[in-house]
């Protein structure tokens, strides 16, 4: 069994809204021999809380106006760290970044096939880790700005 054209089609359209809004490594999952139900996963992060939220918004009202598409539960937004849509065919993961690493759900699915995504979304992946690498750099020059050295 694979997902149907429907989840594809939902898992598309998402995508496409979470790269528009900066979101961090988007990958989906066919999930649909492995779950009853559910078709498919979407994961994608952000490095705060408010881009977290920013991305589960467009993706929802994206969703709602180009294919009628409503979520039957949005879970997390109280604190944004993860926030979940259930579209029954299709479910959403929007973590912060420190989320995504912690739980890795990615580990979970990998033996799932992968769902073709936008080109858009797919050059989304790494951005976790580029941006991790510039967070460092500049705390690491803070510190020294701090300590009195001089930064190059």
């Amino acid at each position: 069994m694979t997902a149907t054209d429907r989840s594809t089609e939902l898992i598309t359209v998402a995508a496409q809204a979470a790269a528009d809004k900066l979101a961090h490594d988007i990958i989906a999952y066919d999930v649909s021999d492995v779950l009853s139900i559910t078709d498919a996963f979407l994961l994608a992060s952000a490095p705060n809380d408010r881009q977290v939220k920013s991305i589960v918004d467009e993706i929802e009202e994206r969703l709602n106006k180009e294919l009628g598409a409503k979520p039957v539960r949005r879970e997390g937004d109280r604190d944004a760290r993860w926030i979940l849509l259930d579209y029954v065919d299709i479910v959403v993961h929007v973590q912060h970044s420190e989320e995504r690493v912690f739980y890795a759900l990615e580990r979970l699915w990998k033996d799932c096939p992968e769902i073709e995504l936008p080109a858009d979304a797919k050059a989304t992946r790494g951005k976790a880790a580029e941006h991790a690498k510039l967070v460092q750099a500049a705390e690491e020059a803070e510190e020294m700005r701090h300590l009195g050295g001089e930064v190059r």
